[in-house]
């Protein structure tokens, strides 16, 4: 089965449509599949419900789709960095479920493993509760939760090897991980791909079988979220 693609328009062809729910993994600007986002905004899909931890910054990562107005409907956990975002939400033209940072990656992960839904403590008492089952145990309050699963997942990986087989670096782990088995079709974007082989097998963080297309996205630019300089000291 060919999983390698020349570019993320070909490897997007034919799973974009208006209204579909789309799980991406990152966490600020760390570990975006940028190229994908990319690809996505020039397609024009619209209505779109984005999965993800945050949505980039102003025009970066999701907030390139925010400014173009493809997306109706974020499930998000933090705003705060994304004044677009926020301007949105704020004027009504953006829906968006808050939902705790742990509960909404827990959620990615159950949709992947085919738990409809669990039970968790957080969010009791709060706005988050309001609407969802409770019950009890062992004398605690407890919230139902739905597992997420998407119409398809896009992330970015360190490395893959020819099959799929995918590994990330360090904090670039974060959302990608659970979000690449919340889909119903994977597309990923790495930054290397290396011959089947060259992947110690104890080290895959992403089986082969849950990466359906894949891509070399490299070179990247390093984008940096907040720049906090010093005047240099006199010598």
């Amino acid at each position: 089965m060919k999983k390698i693609y020349p570019d993320a328009a070909s490897a997007l062809d034919g799973l974009l449509f208006d209204g579909m729910t789309i799980c991406s993994g990152g966490f600020g600007l760390c570990g975006l599949p940028e190229r994908l986002i990319d690809a996505i905004q020039a397609s024009g899909v619209k209505n779109l419900t984005c999965v993800s931890n945050n949505a980039g910054i102003d025009n970066e990562g999701l907030g390139k789709l925010l400014r173009t107005r493809q997306v109706r409907k974020m499930i998000s956990s933090y705003v705060g960095e994304n004044k677009e975002f926020e301007r949105q939400y704020l004027a009504g033209e953006l829906e968006v479920e808050f939902c705790p940072q742990g509960t909404l990656a827990e959620r990615c992960r159950a949709g992947g493993a085919g738990i409809p839904g669990f039970y968790t403590k957080t969010g009791v008492g709060t706005l988050v509760a309001e609407g969802k089952e409770h019950k009890d145990f062992d004398g605690e309050t407890y919230i139902l939760e739905r597992g997420i699963r998407a119409d398809l997942s896009i992330i970015k990986g360190w490395k893959a090897d020819e099959m799929g087989n995918l590994v990330f670096r360090k904090t670039a782990r974060n959302f990608n991980q659970p979000m690449a088995t919340s889909g119903k079709v994977c597309v990923a974007e790495v930054e290397e791909i290396v011959p089947v082989g060259s992947l110690d097998p104890d080290c895959i963080h992403v089986p082969s079988i849950f990466i359906k297309r894949l891509i070399l996205g490299a070179p990247y630019d390093k984008k940096i979220e907040f720049r906090t300089t010093r005047q240099r000291e006199a010598a």
